[in-house]
């Protein structure tokens, strides 16, 4: 995990020459989704103990990079990162927001001054996805995502759709 991590994160380093980065964590804590939907991700198999065993050193290893880390009770690390990319691009015109994960939720984020990083196949290669890959990929404008997930529900997280919606249908 270290390993893996460190490699991201200086390949976004190296290939986007970013003037701001953060970093953002999940906490153990349950999320606002857990208060509303007691069965939010109730299914999902917990990660390995070693896996989180590599989070503090990797903690350490963003620190030594002078990275601020960005956590919270209550909420994902990807919401967190939502926030910052949404109020990166209200504040400066100028500036363009990537969020590197491997979470397709974010796509519901992309517009002309936010990106979505993600990883494909492995950690080697990665896509970018702006509107017109949103669009191209999912026949949706980013904004309709958040409504193709409340359609077809979303297994991973045990969240429940509407019975013959799916990828096809």
């Amino acid at each position: 995990a270290v390993y893996g991590f460190s490699s991201m994160l200086l390949n976004i380093i190296n290939a986007q020459k970013p003037t701001y980065i953060a970093v953002s964590f999940d906490r153990r804590a349950k999320t606002f989704r857990h208060e509303e939907y007691k069965d939010y991700k109730a299914t999902r198999v917990k990660a390995p103990d070693d896996l989180y065993a590599q989070i503090p050193r990797i903690k350490e290893m963003v620190d030594a990079f002078n990275i601020p880390i960005y956590e919270m009770d209550g909420y994902e690390a990807d919401d967190i990162l939502g926030t910052i990319a949404n109020n990166a691009a209200s504040a400066k015109q100028d500036l363009h927001t990537f969020i590197a994960t491997g979470d397709m939720d974010t796509l519901q984020l992309v517009s002309d001054k936010i990106s979505v990083f993600a990883p494909h196949k492995g950690f080697n290669e990665s896509i970018t996805y702006d509107p017109n890959k949103v669009l191209a990929k999912y026949g949706l404008l980013p904004s309709q995502i958040v409504d193709l997930k409340a359609l077809k529900g979303d297994a991973s997280d045990n969240i429940p759709g509407i019975p013959g919606v799916g990828e096809k249908t």
